[in-house]
């Protein structure tokens, strides 16, 4: 993961948060600087993306409009009439090559929003009007990675047990199930995996747990009692895919507790335009961000014939372990 912050920039506003000093007391060594708001450093010109990722700040911050955001197309809404996203942080530990992320923003500063009840009370204001909200937490960020030193995950998993009508879905990569495992588990909060074959993981998902120390999790949060979703997303077209992912397949039917699943979801590459370009500009190294895209309406992603090949190798692949019923596609 990292291995701390040098630097911790911090809102004036918020210096006396009591949020604020907890995540200081955290990293006792840090250089604390104050800050007037948090894009005055994060959206500031001539940042290098790749540079600040060797070494990122964090900052500590207050959002203060927009606490609520529509589900994007570029993600499953399992058909829920109310899909939705929260941003409690912005950016990720872990540096995976494909992630739109590094093209979304100008920083690879992590941004982290302490004042977590003016989300829980849009929250909670969405939920009496339109009586049930679907939202997913972990969204431009991996928020159980950063359960250790901001515990926002506990504090929603305990927000969920007073509001039956609000469903949650926790993605992650992370291996840090031990800090939620003593809460009780709740039939409306789903902990989502992505997982990857072992060599993709190694090769461009940098500073995340292995395929096993995933899989242990899983497992772990799985026989205590949760809902769990497997997402095998994106599917990379890399050399030896096919057998890649096929071996993918068979491990998880072999390794996971099948019955506890609540589903297993898989989608190719895509990516805004915009985006892919500003990755390409400063990750020239990547070979899986030069491929031969198809481009539509601003999106790019593998061709019709790429795509119905990914489609048919998993479909028939997650088929010899799994039931149909457990399998969803996620967009191409």
């Amino acid at each position: 993961m990292f291995k701390t912050f040098s630097h911790i920039y911090i809102e004036e506003n918020i210096k006396d948060h009591s949020r604020t000093k907890e995540i200081l007391a955290r990293f006792p060594n840090v250089i604390p600087i104050l800050i007037r708001h948090y894009k005055d450093s994060f959206n500031r010109n001539s940042q290098n993306f790749r540079i600040q990722k060797e070494s990122p700040k964090l900052i500590l911050a207050e959002k203060k409009e927009n606490f609520l955001y529509p589900g994007s197309d570029f993600s499953p809404n399992f058909s829920h009439p109310h899909f939705y996203y929260n941003t409690l942080a912005l950016n990720c530990i872990y540096d995976c090559e494909y992630c739109y992320l590094q093209g979304m923003f100008p920083s690879a500063n992590l941004v982290l929003f302490v004042n977590w009840e003016d989300f829980f009370s849009a929250t909670k204001e969405f939920i009496e009007k339109n009586k049930s909200l679907y939202l997913a937490l972990s969204y431009d960020t991996d928020l159980l990675a950063l359960e250790s030193f901001f515990p926002a995950t506990k504090a929603w998993l305990k927000f969920a047990e007073l509001h039956p009508n609000l469903s949650l879905e926790i993605r992650t990569k992370s291996t840090n199930y031990s800090q939620i495992a003593k809460m009780k588990p709740n039939p409306n909060v789903i902990l989502a995996w992505t997982v990857s074959p072992q060599a993709i993981i190694e090769k461009v998902e940098h500073g995340t747990p292995s395929l096993q120390a995933r899989l242990k999790s899983i497992n772990q949060a799985i026989s205590d009692g949760w809902k769990v979703r497997i997402c095998i997303d994106p599917i990379l077209r890399v050399p030896d895919w096919k057998t890649h992912y096929q071996s993918l397949a068979d491990i998880l039917g072999k390794e996971l507790n099948i019955d506890g699943l609540t589903d297993i979801s898989f989608g190719g590459f895509r990516m805004n335009i915009d985006f892919l370009k500003r990755i390409m500009e400063v990750r020239k190294d990547s070979s899986i961000l030069f491929h031969a895209f198809e481009k539509k309406d601003k999106i790019v992603s593998y061709s019709k014939f790429e795509t119905e090949e990914i489609l048919e190798l998993m479909s028939s692949s997650l088929n010899k372990n799994f039931s149909p019923s457990q399998i969803k596609v996620s967009y191409f």
